[in-house]
């Protein structure tokens, strides 16, 4: 007999191929548990300078990231799966970590390999290589 329930899973977001992919994995996953899904979009700003003020987020990158989470809270409601969003500012594996292990407790995170980070990360997945290194809780890697 399973001693762990599947309630809640996290999926972050970021409008590539890869992670569409995870969304996908964990709707289904999701389906089959009765678990919601609860998708981040990690926001990466220019911290605060003496020269600078406070990182800023233009307008029109705001709409994209709101247009990329509407798509997949209306995945997720064509697949009868609850779907709630957030949207953290920071370093976008050290957010996935932070958020799972806090006060919102999650059985599972669902990650595509390669997102829309530097050339780097895109290259060795290494939000997703943070993760699975990291993570207390299961973690599935979809390719």
């Amino acid at each position: 007999m399973l001693k762990t329930k599947v309630a809640k899973i996290l999926v972050p977001i970021d409008g590539s191929k890869n992670a569409h992919k995870g969304l996908e994995t964990a709707i289904i996953l999701a389906k089959n548990c009765g678990a919601t899904i609860t998708g981040i979009y990690s926001l990466h700003v220019p911290s605060n300078t003496e020269f600078k003020g406070e990182g800023e987020v233009s307008d029109r990158h705001i709409a994209k990231i709101n247009e990329v989470m509407n798509k997949a809270k209306e995945l997720a409601a064509q697949n009868d799966v609850v779907f709630d969003s957030k949207i953290l500012k920071g370093d976008a594996g050290y957010n996935i970590i932070k958020h799972t292990h806090g006060k919102e407790k999650y059985d599972m995170i669902v990650i595509g390999p390669r997102g829309r980070g530097t050339a780097k990360s895109m290259i060795f997945g290494s939000v997703s290589k943070y993760v699975v290194h990291t993570s207390k809780i299961p973690v599935v890697v979809v390719k």
